[in-house]
């Protein structure tokens, strides 16, 4: 009896440890939806699919862009479609449903949470005021809601179209969402159907409808219909009428206390938000939604393998990281309401101004075959409407920040030789965007400032963002002449090699500033540099004052939109020249005096880790022989703004571009989009194992590294000596291993072959 009992101790033992072993080796567990929930990051909490179109979380008032606040504000609703990290104006935020208990009287059954539980593919709240829990997981087009009622309580629900993010009263606010119709029909006693349709919002777009129709496993007892303020017993249908219409419904108390509803979301018809329902989830099962969802995301996380040794806080911050890139865009193939084809479509570039420079490069490099869908999707917009996306959300572009940068995503593909995509037609999209004004429509898509652009070689003071456009004009001409040389047009190469030059032209030399010389600087259209600009848009008085690299000038007065350099700085600014930094570092008086003025921007608190056109800046020392000193700056920034905690980002996720950002660094590589290599910098982990889609691996492995041995000493690739510290994107996926040996202090890796230049 003894002997049987300690074998089914052990035999018990070996079971457990078996699916200790299985649960270590997923790595979605690591993902945390609150990292960077909180302070600046706007990321979205709630669950969702790979690039998924129904993103369902519960919305906190109508303000914040990702629906989602702390703890104690209340809830006022659970909507279906979200965007995640963004800055500006919000969006989305439609089809709202509430749960709760009581008369069918009144729309507003705002909630506390006593409670919350999230992790990826499932959230979990608990209301203080009625103990009603709500549960969610979501399919591709469906979000799936369990909502467990307490006993002998009677089950209500909210159906509210109407509701929407970024709502004001003032009518056609800047950025604010406007409100132009929904409906509403209770269809059967199982069934709703209806929609929502709104316009605005961050990029000011045309109307979207969101299209829905809601399934219950349980009976409708009773209802009233509600329109513009108004209840109406027994009406089953409020039709659009420019109200806001809804409903209230009540399953009654008896029965089970588990109410199950599924609510399919269609940009096309309520039809076909039905069928979504019905192809993607037939059945009642919660646990295999959440299932199926949690694999979707294992299978894409786990192709980057970490060391068993690495701390569940980098597991956290890395896999955390993975999983916000590959949010938004969205893929709503299939649910395209302005043309029909069976050609890939994705919307929510919310903005490619913010992920062309990392979570674009990332996704190229561990899920590529999507890569090819975007941008042969970026492609189908371009036909169909005249130029790539560049902010594009609601099914309409908008919201320029910057250069036409679907050229940067472009040229990436293309030099890293990703195939199935038409660069025949991508390098016409790529010259409509830089020859062809948009008519009025600058902040939409295109160029705007282009005719000076292309008549005085950079975009004068009083063109809106003057500064970043020429810059960044600059580096998209540069991409547009990449692909035409491969191309084998080279009368275009050269015209758009040039071009790339316009930068310079914005470049005045003899300006100082903190001990560093040559900056960036406003010119006007008589070519005459601009010491003090106006300020503020008054007809009348015209106020001016001393223009300086380290000015932002938007105060409260002056439209922040229509500055020199959006969201930074010339100090920022005058670093952000990606395709010749060698040029760069001449113009600033040479490596030595380039190196200080580096140095000044970190020191003096100048740079700003939140913002995108400073994600290279700290790798800018590779270019003067001291990739040591890039890793050195690249260790302080993460350990002093990247954590676990829910300010674990240090600004907007901007649709992952700050995750992506940390992922790279993490790993030990960081791209120069557009361009084939990734520059190499000390990585935080010992191991990183890459999985590429062509089925070969690439190992990233870092010898004896601790808190002192940071630096790296020397480096093999598959066996052999290498002395550069950048990689060839083709090296990466040839597969093999990089095998960096570390050391306590620099040594002279290199410090010879410096990056690419121009």
């Amino acid at each position: 009896m003894k002997i049987i009992s300690k074998f089914i101790f052990f035999l018990g033992i070996s079971i457990f440890s078996a699916g200790t072993a299985k649960a270590q080796q997923t790595v979605h567990q690591y993902v945390d939806p609150m990292i960077g929930s909180e302070g600046v990051g706007r990321v979205f909490i709630g669950p969702s699919c790979p690039y998924g179109m129904v993103k369902p979380s519960p919305d906190c008032t109508s303000s914040p862009n990702s629906g989602w606040l702390p703890m104690p504000k209340e809830v006022t609703g659970f909507s279906q479609v979200h965007v995640s990290g963004t800055g500006g104006g919000p969006k989305y935020g439609n089809i709202q449903i509430m749960p709760f208990s009581g008369a069918l009287d009144k729309m507003d059954q705002t909630s506390f949470r006593t409670e919350e539980n999230v992790k990826l593919g499932y959230y979990e709240t608990v209301f203080k005021e009625n103990k009603i829990k709500t549960e969610i997981t979501t399919g591709e087009k469906v979000s799936f809601y369990r909502i467990t009622y307490p006993k002998n309580i009677s089950k209500e629900l909210k159906i509210d179209p109407g509701f929407f993010l970024g709502e004001e009263k003032i009518p056609d606010a800047r950025e604010a969402q406007q409100f132009v119709g929904s409906q509403i029909e209770i269809v059967s006693d199982t069934e709703v159907r209806g929609y929502s349709r709104i316009r605005g919002g961050w990029n000011n777009g045309r109307a979207y409808t969101v299209y829905f129709w809601a399934v219950f496993d349980q009976p409708i007892a009773k209802y009233v219909t509600f329109k513009d303020g108004k209840f109406y017993n027994n009406q089953k249908a409020q039709f659009d009428s420019g109200k806001k219409t809804g409903a209230l419904i009540s399953f009654g108390n008896t029965g089970k206390e588990e109410l199950n509803v599924k609510i399919g979301i269609s940009f096309l018809s309520e039809l076909k938000a039905k069928n979504n329902i019905e192809v993607e989830i037939p059945h009642w099962n919660f646990n295999t939604v959440l299932t199926e969802l949690e694999n979707k995301w294992e299978t894409l996380l786990n192709r980057i393998k970490l060391s068993e040794d690495t701390s569940d806080a980098y597991k956290k911050m890395f896999y955390t990281g993975l999983y916000h890139t590959m949010i938004m865009p969205v893929d709503r193939t299939g649910e395209n309401p302005l043309w029909t084809n069976d050609e890939p479509y994705y919307d929510d570039f919310y903005t490619i101004w913010d992920t062309f420079r990392t979570s674009s490069p990332l996704i190229t490099l561990i899920d590529s075959k999507r890569k090819v869908e975007i941008i042969n999707a970026m492609l189908n917009i371009y036909k169909r409407e005249g130029y790539l996306p560049e902010g594009r959300s609601g099914n309409d572009n908008g919201r320029t920040q910057g250069g036409s940068n679907a050229e940067v995503v472009i040229a990436d593909a293309f030099v890293k030789n990703l195939k199935g995509i038409d660069y025949e037609m991508a390098l016409q999209a790529m010259i409509k965007d830089a020859t062809v004004p948009p008519g009025g429509n600058e902040e939409k898509e295109g160029r705007g400032g282009l005719l000076d652009y292309l008549k005085l070689g950079y975009v004068p003071y009083g063109t809106d963002r003057a500064g970043n456009r020429t810059i960044d004009y600059a580096y998209n001409d540069y991409n547009i002449a990449i692909v035409a040389k491969g191309l084998g047009k080279i009368d275009l190469y050269n015209q758009y090699m040039k071009q790339a030059d316009s930068w310079q032209n914005l470049w005045r030399s003899d300006y100082e500033n903190n001990g560093a010389k040559g900056f960036i600087m406003p010119k006007d259209k008589d070519g005459k540099w601009l010491d003090d600009v106006v300020f503020g848009e008054s007809k009348i008085q015209k106020p001016t004052f001393k223009y300086t690299p380290v000015i932002i000038e938007s105060p409260w007065y002056v439209c922040h939109w229509c500055v020199f350099f959006y969201e930074g700085n010339s100090w920022e600014y005058s670093f952000s020249i990606p395709h010749d930094v060698p040029e760069l570092v001449r113009k600033s008086g040479g490596e030595k005096a380039f190196e200080e003025r580096l140095n000044t921007f970190f020191n003096s608190d100048l740079y700003n880790v939140a913002n995108e056109p400073s994600f290279l800046t700290p790798c800018l020392y590779h270019w003067i022989g001291k990739p040591y000193r890039s890793s050195d700056r690249i260790r302080t920034i993460i350990k002093n703004n990247f954590n676990t905690s829910r300010e674990g980002l240090p600004g907007n996720d901007d649709s992952g571009a700050m995750s992506s950002w940390l992922a790279f660094h993490m790993m030990g590589l960081y791209p120069n989009a557009g361009q084939p290599y990734y520059l190499i910098n000390t990585p935080f982990i010992k191991e990183t194992t890459i999985q590429l889609e062509n089925g070969k691996k690439f190992k990233i492995s870092a010898k004896k590294m601790n808190d002192k041995s940071k630096y790296i000493k020397a480096a093999s690739l598959n066996g052999k000596p290498y002395n550069k510290a950048w990689i060839l994107h083709d090296d990466i996926n040839n597969g093999g291993e990089l095998i960096l040996e570390m050391d306590s202090k620099p040594s002279a890796w290199g410090t010879t072959v410096l990056p690419p230049a121009k």
